[in-house]
């Protein structure tokens, strides 16, 4: 049996073409009492819409961008890569892909970023959850814009979609991690390193370990937040002085990025392996650092997948489709040095 077609909901309705085309693109100028029929129709043929043809032939152009904060970590090089080569691809499907550059951790930049980009399909963004934002994502959507949060969520925006894990829920992941390898029972401070505490990411993850470390292991202390600004030479500035007034640190949970500090400074003090470490995303330095004992755990996210995920919803939400909730779904990952190597022993 053939797929039924615009044609056989126009018959089934007794409508024009045109009138099916009005009522397919939501465009006004046909009768409530005409729209239930053409929808009826549609329901009753079982008509599912070709959305890629249709916006073929139409020419439809999306227009879409990345907003990205600078300078890059080795994390946010990963999430650039990522763009770049899906930029690439995408072009064949009618899609123009930019990546705009903010400064790290400054909302007013990305105010103003998002200022410009008005009229743009859809806005893939990785920012501060400030009141700047946030603005700025309202006046987006009500200019009828597409705005993913990406990595870090935003409270009440009005955003139409989170591409990252979920972020509470690794930071418990860390918090279980971190008594366990510290040891049940066991009394002690542990080191809490993040980039900002304006990162919505940084904030669920605090949390998530917090509540993990209160209720299994009371006995550890999570100390203040040490705001490394994702750097690495400023959470080397900022580490000694804690490591000298904290004589029980136990442990280090290193939320954000700056871990080129955090593991020189172990290293110089010698504490590579005396001291816990979990920490955040799977880079080069991160997967040498489990090899070598510097750090215990590694709690990541699929890069490709997050950035493929905030593609596809941007391009479903332009044209008013459904998403697939288990597709967009990313995975925490939890690495440690037995499994960065198979069983044949080379690293892969």
């Amino acid at each position: 049996m053939s797929r039924p077609t615009v044609h056989d909901i126009a018959r089934t309705a007794g409508v024009s073409l045109a009138t099916v085309d009005r009522v397919l693109n939501a465009r006004p100028g046909v009768r409530a009492k005409t729209v239930a029929r053409v929808q009826t129709a549609i329901r009753d043929l079982g008509y599912v819409r070709d959305i890629s043809a249709a916006n073929l032939a139409r020419q439809r152009q999306y227009r879409l961008a990345f907003v990205l904060p600078e300078p890059a970590t080795a994390f946010l090089s990963a999430v650039r890569g990522a763009v770049e080569g899906l930029a690439a691809l995408a072009a064949t499907e009618r899609a123009d892909i930019a990546i705009v550059d903010v400064p790290a951790f400054d909302p007013h930049a990305v105010a103003r970023a998002l200022h410009d980009l008005e009229g743009a399909d859809g806005v893939a963004l990785m920012a501060p959850d400030t009141p700047q934002v946030r603005d700025a994502v309202r006046r987006l959507k009500a200019r009828g814009t597409v705005v993913v949060a990406l990595v870090s969520d935003l409270s009440d925006a009005g955003r139409d979609h989170f591409a990252g894990i979920n972020n509470i829920a690794a930071g418990r992941t860390a918090g279980l991690l971190m008594g366990r390898f510290v040891g049940p029972g066991q009394a002690g401070s542990i080191a809490v390193i993040a980039g900002s505490m304006l990162a919505r990411d940084h904030v669920e993850r605090r949390k998530g370990f917090d509540d993990v470390l209160q209720s299994d292991f009371p006995r550890l202390r999570a100390l203040p937040s040490v705001e490394g600004r994702d750097d690495a030479q400023t959470v080397a500035r900022l580490l000694p002085p804690l490591l000298d007034r904290v004589p029980d640190l136990r442990g280090i949970y290193s939320i954000g990025a700056g871990n080129r500090g955090l593991v020189a400074v172990l290293k110089e003090r010698r504490l590579a392996g005396r001291i816990t470490v979990i920490a955040h995303e799977l880079t080069p330095l991160l997967r040498g650092s489990l090899v070598d004992g510097t750090v215990d755990a590694v709690i990541s996210q699929d890069v490709g997948h997050v950035v493929r995920s905030a593609l596809r919803v941007l391009k479903a939400k332009a044209d008013g489709v459904p998403i697939i909730a288990a597709q967009e779904r990313i995975r925490i990952d939890v690495f440690l040095r037995e499994n960065l190597l198979p069983s044949g022993g080379e690293e892969a």
